[in-house]
């Protein structure tokens, strides 16, 4: 079909993200799981991603790969899923602004911080962030406000705020801030991301279960 969706992941990635979207949206979609090492560094699926890695979604003729942009581009194509404020409505401004302020500010800060980096603080301007406490500071007064970021209503900014503290709650890169944990366990607990987190869960056990 000329407009299968075609999902490129492994389950042990950012595609569980992705995951979670496509069981909001409601459609068929198929599902390639990309080992890591040789086979997702090979040519074949670095026609569909030069970078080498997942997650990665193919809709008919149409690639788009990185979590944010896939998760944006899956609410804009199936509106009917009600997973994005109508464009020109005052909530579609924060509905990105924290889809965004995740996938770059956030995200950065926290790796960083792991790494052990910490600019010198007449630098931390060159960062466009500032600081990790100033991030974590600012999403907790986000998601502090209600239930959800955007409109009053479940959204894929949610979907992708809830998926990044919630992996970094779960791998212990931020503190267990009540408000956090208090977001990620309301959206961890709808039906979508339930029968998301079952499927990859499964795969996984099953890819153990393989010889080596």
């Amino acid at each position: 079909m000329s407009d299968e969706l075609v999902f490129y992941t492994n389950p042990m990635s950012r595609g569980r993200i992705v995951r979670w979207m496509l069981e909001e949206v409601g459609q068929p979609y198929r599902t390639e799981i990309v080992g890591y090492g040789p086979e997702m560094k090979a040519a074949a699926y670095r026609a569909i991603n030069p970078m080498g890695k997942v997650p990665a979604l193919r809709h008919g003729d149409t690639v788009i790969t990185e979590t944010a942009a896939i998760v944006t581009y899956l609410a804009d194509a199936f509106p009917e899923a009600g997973l994005a404020p109508a464009p020109g409505a005052r909530a579609r401004g924060p509905y990105y602004r924290w889809l965004f302020f995740a996938a770059s500010a956030f995200e950065a800060a926290v790796t960083l911080d792991r790494l052990g980096f910490q600019a010198p603080p007449e630098r931390q301007g060159m960062l466009g962030w500032g600081t990790v406490d100033a991030v974590l500071d600012t999403l907790e007064n986000a998601v502090s406000q209600g239930p959800y970021l955007a409109g009053g209503r479940f959204s894929a900014a949610d979907l992708y705020v809830g998926s990044q503290l919630g992996f970094s709650l779960q791998f212990g890169t931020i503190p267990k801030r009540p408000a956090f944990v208090a977001y990620v366990d309301a959206l961890y607990a709808r039906p979508a991301a339930e029968r998301a987190r079952a499927i990859d869960d499964a795969l996984i056990a099953q890819a153990q279960k393989q010889p080596a």
